[in-house]
C-alpha cells in the first residue's frame, strides 16, 4: 500500500493536481462570466471556457507537469494538436452531461463541478499516454 501511495504521490502527479486546480479555476471563472454575466447558453459558455482552459492547461502541463521538450515547430504543432484533440473527447462528454443535467433540472454550475472530476482524471491519462508520452514514460 505504501508503495502505491509513493508511486501516486510524485512530482508529476502533484504538479498535475496543482495546475489542474488552476485550470479548473480558469474554466469555472470563464464559464461563470459567459453563462451568468453574458447570458450565453450552457454549451456555448462551456465550450468558450474550455478553449481558454485548454490553452492554459497545455502551457502549464508542457512546462511544469510533464516538462516536455520539443525539437522543432512540427513537433510542437503535433503536440498542440494531440493535446487539444485529446481534450475534445472530454469536452464532448462535458457538453453532453450539461445538456442531460439541464433536461433533468440540475443547476448548471453543480453539473459542471460533478463532470469535472471525471474530466480531470481522463485528461491526465490522455496527456500521459498519448500527448507527452516520450518524456513521461
Amino acid at each position: 500500500m505504501k508503495s502505491l501511495i509513493n508511486k501516486l504521490l510524485n512530482k508529476e502527479t502533484i504538479s498535475y493536481v496543482i495546475f489542474g486546480v488552476l485550470t479548473t479555476l480558469v474554466d469555472y471563472g470563464a464559464f461563470y462570466i459567459f453563462y451568468y454575466k453574458a447570458g450565453w447558453s450552457e454549451v456555448f459558455s462551456n465550450t468558450a471556457a474550455w478553449i481558454l482552459a485548454v490553452a492554459f492547461a497545455y502551457i502549464t502541463n508542457k512546462i511544469f507537469v510533464f516538462e516536455a521538450k520539443t525539437e522543432n515547430i512540427k513537433g510542437l504543432l503535433l503536440e498542440i494538436i494531440s493535446f487539444a484533440g485529446a481534450r475534445v473527447a472530454t469536452l464532448i462528454l462535458s457538453d453532453v452531461f450539461l445538456l442531460f443535467t439541464k433536461y433533468i433540472g440540475m443547476e448548471a454550475m453543480i453539473a459542471k463541478i460533478i463532470i469535472s472530476v471525471a474530466v480531470v482524471i481522463i485528461n491526465y491519462f490522455l496527456s500521459k499516454l498519448f500527448v507527452f508520452k516520450k518524456i513521461s514514460s
